[in-house]
């Protein structure tokens, strides 16, 4: 189904679940650190409240996507190969430290731990997740870690030629132009 590229193996029906995941916990965390800004700026108690749902939320969606990609991770042998997706790996679980450790100072310190180390840690895990971003996008787009380029009968992105309806070479006649560009 994925032709010469390393496959994702957690799918539904072809699709592969992790970055179906992955939009949930990138928003609560961004969520988060806006919503301590605004409670430094304002001071009102409901921006705290909402940073401490959006950290919990962000937790879990996050371990979900986790589960997610670490079966893509050890799914496939060449993916592990592929040191931007140890990378991304290492980040993320750092970004769900940082954030859990936010938490925890949060719920055990009260709301002045916002202005004291939360919006830091919050900071720090938005800049990681920004990086981590970047690797994930590395593994898809030049990588293709779980893009299919084969015949698909479920989309109509696949018109079935060896040329993508962008007329980019993929598969065997990438390796034919390849082949002709060296000569």
């Amino acid at each position: 189904m994925y032709g010469n590229n390393p496959r994702s193996t957690a799918q539904i029906a072809g699709h592969p679940i992790h970055p179906l995941l992955i939009p949930f916990p990138i928003v609560s965390f961004i969520g988060a650190l806006v919503t301590d800004v605004m409670w430094l700026t304002t001071e009102e108690g409901g921006w705290a409240t909402a940073s401490n749902w959006l950290l919990g939320i962000g937790l879990v969606t996050a371990l979900m996507a986790a589960a997610a990609g670490m079966a893509d991770y050890l799914g496939d042998e060449r993916v592990k190969k592929i040191g931007a997706a140890t990378r991304h790996m290492i980040a993320n679980i750092v970004v769900v430290t940082l954030e859990a450790v936010n938490l925890v100072v949060r719920l055990t310190g009260g709301v002045d731990e916002i202005g004291s180390l939360g919006v830091w840690l919050s900071l720090a895990a938005v800049v990681i997740l920004a990086y981590s971003g970047w690797l994930g996008g590395e593994l898809v787009y030049r990588h293709r870690v779980g893009v299919q380029e084969t015949r698909d009968d479920f989309s109509g992105y696949d018109d079935g030629h060896a040329e993508g309806g962008l007329g980019i070479p993929r598969g065997p006649a990438l390796e034919e132009k390849l082949g002709r560009d060296r000569r």
